[in-house]
């Protein structure tokens, strides 16, 4: 019943601040409908109340509701752009850069920018805050063990530099650890700090509505600072930039004017 998906937006809403209804919601209920059915429950009210007693049941919920999916250098050749391209310019005259790792997921992301950066700063230079609104992913990223098949497109000296294998498992070196960190964030809700040089959000945008997807596009937009730079997943194109005084120097890198 669309009513009773509607009471636990609410009520989800109520106690922990996420407003699913900024979700587009035919892809948000039938993901969260599959796990539901999944779990045994025959409506959404009954599935709320066993997510307020069960810890596991709940970040199994923020798990699909976020979709925590990632892995290291995704979209390589987009990174390869980042290096060769963006990162030159961020770089000139800057003796530290300010960087956020917007729904970080499970750390691969933020990681990804710490390695890159290694190439042109010392470690302890390096600051990146990553966030997310899911603290099982937060925890999962600081812990920094990872499958192999979520580093498939890591460079071959930068598996050897940075991450040492536990069996079947691989553990980021402390020293990226150290590079990164990390806090929880709502970017449907909560205040955005300024003077960004680099904002980076992929493949998470695509799930909002496009009120609310505008309404983050700005936040970020407002984020940067001059001649800072946003870069955005393969699916979340921005087709009016200049209305929030950016250009595209080149595809899903956006910078403020």
């Amino acid at each position: 019943m669309k009513e009773d998906y509607v009471d636990f937006i609410d009520l989800i809403k109520t106690r922990t601040g996420i407003d699913l209804a900024q979700y587009k919601e035919k892809q948000m209920k039938r993901r969260l409908t599959t796990l539901r059915d999944k779990r045994g429950f025959k409506d959404f009210v009954s599935y709320y109340n066993a997510l307020k007693m069960d810890d596991d049941l709940f970040h199994e919920f923020l798990d699909r509701m976020t979709i925590n999916v990632s892995e290291f250098y995704r979209n390589s050749k987009r990174w390869e752009i980042f290096r060769n391209s963006i990162l030159p310019s961020l770089m000139e005259g800057q003796r530290k850069l300010k960087i956020w790792s917007a729904a970080c997921s499970t750390g691969e992301e933020p990681y990804t920018i710490a390695m890159i950066l290694s190439d042109y700063y010392d470690l302890d230079n390096i600051t990146i805050h990553a966030t997310d609104i899911d603290t099982h992913a937060i925890d999962r990223a600081k812990n920094g063990v990872y499958p192999e098949r979520s580093l498939k497109e890591v460079p071959e000296d930068k598996k050897k530099a940075f991450f040492n294998k536990n069996g079947a498992f691989y553990e980021i070196s402390d020293q990226i650890k150290k590079c990164v960190n990390y806090s929880k964030h709502n970017l449907l809700a909560d205040s955005y700090e300024s003077s960004y040089d680099l904002i980076v959000c992929r493949n998470v945008l695509i799930y909002f509505t496009e009120e609310a997807k505008n309404n983050v596009y700005a936040n970020f937009a407002n984020a940067l600072r001059k001649d800072g730079v946003l870069f955005v997943g393969s699916t979340e194109q921005i087709f009016h930039p200049q209305s929030l005084n950016l250009e595209v120097p080149e595809t899903f890198f956006y910078r403020k004017k």
